[in-house]
């Protein structure tokens, strides 16, 4: 499985990239908008920091508006996906884009017949929030699942990514769903490699080496 981050703090997406976890990056207007900095410069500086797709969203609400941002968007650098809602007029503009060979993030999945949509509209990436279906007692993993059906079923390319993730168990559910890619914020992604059981036998052997005097 593929993970993105979610975030617009460049100096978190620099330390995660570094490892050669990170695949690409999500953004919205929401994340850009607490940098206090200038959007576009933003967006240019994330895409500098991953060759992976970074999703930059869109604020236009109507389809001609809609597709004049995404070019726009688009522009900034090769490696941007442009991210739509996923309205009629956002499915529209979907296919109007992806005929252009821009790729679209399509978010705010809360059905699987929206992921057919968004799917047959020709999005590189169908977001459902998972999340925000737990809030209101709805199994997002479920979504997840009958997507992968759904998309399994028409050989149909565009990646699930599972988005408004919120903790390490949403990562691990995701993935045996079968989403493609999981949206993950900095500190769930760094928290994925913690355990009280790793901690402790790490104490352990560092005990016993400055016991025993190891050294390497």
């Amino acid at each position: 499985m593929k993970f993105f981050v979610d975030t617009a703090d460049t100096a978190e997406i620099k330390e995660l990239a570094e490892t050669g976890l990170i695949d690409g990056v999500t953004t919205n207007p929401s994340l850009v908008a607490k940098s206090g900095r200038p959007f576009k410069e933003v967006i240019e500086e994330i895409c500098g920091l991953t060759n992976g797709p970074v999703s930059a969203e869109v604020v236009a609400t109507d389809f001609e508006t809609m597709v004049s941002e995404g070019k726009t968007l688009a522009a900034i650098a090769d490696n941007v996906a442009v991210k739509l809602p996923l309205t009629w007029d956002g499915l529209r503009a979907c296919r109007a884009l992806a005929d252009q060979d821009i790729a679209v993030n399509v978010t705010l999945c809360f059905s699987a017949n929206q992921a057919l949509l968004a799917a047959k509209a020709g999005a590189a990436f169908i977001s459902p929030f998972i999340g925000r279906l737990d809030d209101i007692n709805i199994d997002g993993m479920e979504l997840i699942s009958e997507i992968r059906i759904i998309y399994d079923n028409y050989l149909f390319e565009t990646e699930i990514l599972a988005a408004s993730i919120r903790s390490a168990n949403h990562v691990k559910l995701s993935a045996m769903a079968g989403a493609d890619v999981a949206t993950v914020p900095p500190n769930v992604i760094k928290g994925l490699a913690s355990h009280p059981l790793t901690d402790k036998g790490l104490a352990a052997f560092l005990a016993d080496a400055e016991k025993g005097g190891v050294k390497v």
